[in-house]
């Protein structure tokens, strides 16, 4: 029997990692990285760490409570770091991490190609509504 390194059983996880298998961890993971509040909060971090109020501010139409799940989530996967500071009243600071800048340079640029061809989309649905009303 061959013994295995550390790294070859590593190497051997990640081949299992399917994101088309229903119960596969990365299509999990997949779901919820392509959630827009995550692309959005990822892409204003990646400008600079933040305070919550000011996360908020500049995410038009986010609900305290989805904020703070996508906060929390971010956190938990190691895409985001919250910093306390014990002041009075108490500061949080949010940054982006390593592993969240890499994913930052996927969803940032999902985001420009969304407001990039928007009136190119908007003008296929319209003819698409047009044609099956």
């Amino acid at each position: 029997m061959a013994t295995r390194t550390a790294a070859g059983r590593r190497a051997e996880a990640k081949v299992e990692y399917d994101a088309f298998m229903a119960q596969c961890k990365s299509r999990r993971l997949l779901d919820r990285l392509t959630d827009k509040w995550v692309t959005l909060v990822l892409c204003t971090l990646g400008e600079g760490d933040l305070r919550y109020s000011e996360i908020s501010r500049h995410i038009a139409g986010v609900s305290q409570k989805m904020l703070t799940q996508t906060l929390r989530s971010l956190e938990r996967d190691g895409l985001i770091t919250r910093t306390v500071t014990p002041t009075v009243p108490v500061t949080v600071e949010y940054a982006i991490t390593e592993l969240g800048r890499s994913l930052l340079v996927v969803v940032g640029q999902m985001k420009v190609w969304a407001e990039t061809h928007m009136d190119q989309v908007q003008a296929h649905r319209d003819d698409y509504d047009r044609r099956t009303a």
